[in-house]
C-alpha cells in the first residue's frame, strides 16, 4: 500500500466504457471507493456534488459541454470550489466515509489509506476536483464508441419501456398529482448518432486531461484490458500503489468480460453504423 496521503484516485471516462469495472477491481484490491454507492459503483456523495456542479451551468451528464461556462467564470468557480471544500468535511462527508471513518478522520484531507471514486461526470468536473485535491491521480478508461453508443441506446430503451408502462398504469392518478420526471433518461441517447456524439465529447475532454497531467494520469483501453487483463491490471495496481500479489490480480480479473470487446461486430446494423462513422472512430484511435 502506498504511503498515507490525502490525494485520491479519480476515475474518469465516458458512461458505459468500463469505469464501473475499474472501480470494482480497485475496490477488490484494497482501494476504498465509498460506503454508499449505486449499483454501478458510483458513490452517492460525489455523484450528487457532480450533478449539482453541472446544474449550475444548465449542463447534465448527457449535455455536459455547457459546464465549460462555469469553469470560465472566475467568481462562480471560486464559490463552487469553496462549497466543495466545505462538503468534504464532517458531517457531509459521512455518507462517503461512513461514520466510523468520518469521526476518526473528520475530512477527506486526513485519510491514512488509499481511496478514490468513480463517476463519469468527473470527466468534466475534474478541474474543480483538482483544485480541492491538487495531487490527485487520474485513471481514464475508454471504449469503442459504437459499443458505447449501442449500450446507451439499449439502456435508454429499457428505461423508456418501464416509464411508459408506469405512465399508462397511473395515468388517472397524474390528474390529481402532476407527473414527476419524463419518459426517457436521455432524449439524446435514444439514437446511435446522439449517443456516439456524446462519446466523442467525453473522449475529447478526457484526453485533454490525460495530456495535461502527464505521469499523473493512467489511460487504459477497454479492449486491451479485456484481452490481456493480467498485464494491465498489474499496471493499474502499481499506478495506485497497491501492494498486491499475482494471485490477487488473477482473483479480480474474473470481473473482466471478454465478450464485450467490439461486440458491435456481431450486429449487421451496428457494423453499418461503424462504417458510417469510421473516420470519427479513427480520429480517436479505433
Amino acid at each position: 500500500m502506498r504511503d498515507s496521503s490525502t490525494s485520491p484516485f479519480i476515475i474518469i471516462g465516458m458512461h458505459r466504457s468500463g469505469t464501473a469495472m475499474i472501480a470494482q477491481i480497485l475496490e477488490n484490491l484494497g482501494l476504498f471507493t465509498g460506503r454508499k454507492k449505486q449499483h454501478n459503483h458510483e458513490p452517492l456523495f460525489f455523484m450528487n456534488i457532480n450533478d449539482w456542479l453541472l446544474h449550475q451551468s444548465c449542463a447534465s451528464w448527457d449535455y455536459p459541454e455547457p459546464f465549460h461556462l462555469l469553469l470560465e467564470n472566475k467568481e462562480i468557480r471560486a464559490l463552487a470550489t469553496d462549497y466543495m471544500r466545505s462538503m468534504v468535511r464532517i458531517p457531509a462527508v459521512a455518507s462517503f466515509l461512513g461514520w466510523r471513518k468520518c469521526l476518526r478522520s473528520r475530512s477527506l484531507f486526513n485519510l491514512n489509506f488509499s481511496w478514490g471514486w468513480k463517476d463519469p461526470r468527473n470527466t468534466y468536473t475534474l478541474p474543480l476536483w483538482l483544485e480541492i485535491f491538487p495531487d490527485a491521480r487520474v485513471i481514464h478508461i475508454h471504449r469503442n464508441g459504437v459499443d458505447v453508443a449501442n449500450s446507451l441506446v439499449m439502456r435508454d430503451q429499457r428505461a423508456f419501456e418501464n416509464k411508459k408502462s408506469r405512465y399508462i398504469a397511473r395515468k388517472a392518478f397524474y390528474r390529481v398529482r402532476p407527473k414527476r420526471g419524463g419518459f426517457t433518461d436521455s432524449i439524446r441517447c435514444t439514437s446511435l448518432e446522439g449517443a456516439f456524439s456524446l462519446w466523442e465529447e467525453y473522449l475529447k475532454e478526457a484526453k485533454k486531461h490525460v495530456i495535461a497531467l502527464g505521469s499523473g494520469a493512467l489511460e487504459l483501453k477497454y479492449e486491451e484490458l479485456v484481452s490481456s487483463p493480467y498485464e494491465l491490471l498489474r499496471q493499474l495496481a502499481d499506478f495506485c500503489g497497491l501492494e498486491v500479489s499475482d494471485g490477487d490480480i488473477q482473483r479480480v480479473s474474473v470481473v473482466v468480460k471478454k465478450d464485450r470487446a467490439y461486440a458491435y461486430r456481431e450486429n449487421p446494423e451496428l457494423r453499418t453504423f461503424a462504417e458510417e462513422v469510421g473516420d470519427r472512430l479513427n480520429a480517436h484511435g479505433y
